[in-house]
């Protein structure tokens, strides 16, 4: 006790001036300042250009926007399809609306949203293993097919390192739907491995060595249904690239709204795909700052003016962000109603 309470007397006393709260909000306030004196001449082109935006561009970037949501939501109904599982196209939309919103404002968000996904889909009538293995395999070729089109760009703008990244990929994802086929089509592969592993996790619970088996390898053997058809497979590939092809016009779109309509194609897909892997980092909810930043840097530096991409990237954002995450959180709370009415 005669060692704690100095201790305790030390670490109660007045914190350091840079940590008490008028020292601060001094300093926030100083910074805010700075950058607003460096950048107002940028804001005050973004604010003009944002008052008086071509609304036909403004009503076809929203188009796109509902567009990249329609095809990942296709994309996961082309999956399920393969399982012999037939979902209606109106609750594939309804769910991809809902969880989306839930990854991009939620603290931990993706956690959220795959345990939404996963228990829409299991009120669809799909089973365990299949909606586990649909989820899983439409995150790998969402996340590669942003890959794919970050790679694409770089050899665009002769950046012959690129190719080392494409062809990577492309060896990884012929791997990938190469083994998701072989465990589909001869699940009982996975039993050793998943005996294994499941003795393990027991040992270390203190579980009989068994524990569990019999359901874990049930939930294998669902993977039976599952038909990994060529012509569907390739079909979610290409709505993939779709999802994220449909984002990036958006954005573009949005250049042009705003009177930038010369932002070099092919620099303003680079950028894209810098925020979007910015987005992929979740530090705020749905990347606020973080993905604006890179969306502006990016565009700057493929030649665009500053005034005219903080504009572009502000009107993406009130879309992409404001307008889609709130209608998914109305689709949401309208199925939340449903769910609970049913029961």
């Amino acid at each position: 006790m005669a060692v704690q309470q100095p201790t305790a007397r030390a670490t109660s006393g007045p914190p350091p001036w840079w940590r008490r709260g008028p020292a601060v909000a001094a300093i926030v306030v100083v910074v805010l300042g700075v950058e607003l004196a460096l950048g107002w001449s940028s804001l005050a082109t973004a604010l003009a250009q944002l008052r008086a935006p071509q609304w036909k561009w403004v009503a076809l970037a929203l188009a796109a926007e509902m567009a990249s949501m329609g095809t990942y939501a296709r994309m996961q109904r082309a999956l399920l399809r393969g399982a012999g599982t037939k979902v209606s196209m109106k609750k594939h939309v309804a769910t991809a609306y809902a969880a989306h919103s839930l990854s991009a404002t939620l603290p931990g968000g993706p956690v959220f949203s795959t345990t939404f996904n996963f228990q829409q889909l299991r009120r669809y009538g799909v089973s365990p293993a299949v909606a586990s293995w649909c989820i899983a395999l439409s995150g790998v070729l969402s996340a590669g097919a942003l890959v794919v089109i970050g790679a694409v760009g770089g050899l665009l703008t002769r950046n012959t390192g690129s190719w080392h990244s494409l062809a990577g990929y492309a060896i990884g994802a012929v791997a990938v739907a190469f083994g998701v086929r072989q465990l589909a089509e001869h699940p009982h592969l996975l039993d050793r491995p998943v005996r294994a592993l499941l003795g393990g996790v027991n040992r270390v619970r203190r579980r009989p060595r068994e524990h569990g088996h019999a359901r874990l390898v049930g939930f294998v053997e669902q993977l039976r249904e599952v038909r990994v058809n060529p012509a569907n497979f390739a079909f979610a590939v290409v709505l993939a690239l779709l999802n994220w092809l449909f984002d990036a016009f958006c954005l573009w779109l949005c250049c042009v709204a705003v009177g930038a309509g010369e932002v070099n194609p092919v620099s303003l897909v680079i950028a894209y795909c810098a925020g979007m892997a910015a987005a992929s980092v979740p530090i705020v909810p749905g990347g606020l700052g973080v993905v604006d930043a890179a969306l502006v840097l990016g565009l700057v530096a493929g030649g665009l003016d500053s005034g005219y991409a903080v504009a572009a990237v502000v009107l993406y954002r009130m879309i992409s962000f404001g307008f889609i995450i709130g209608l998914g959180w109305l689709v949401w709370l309208r199925i939340r109603y449903k769910n609970r009415a049913a029961v």
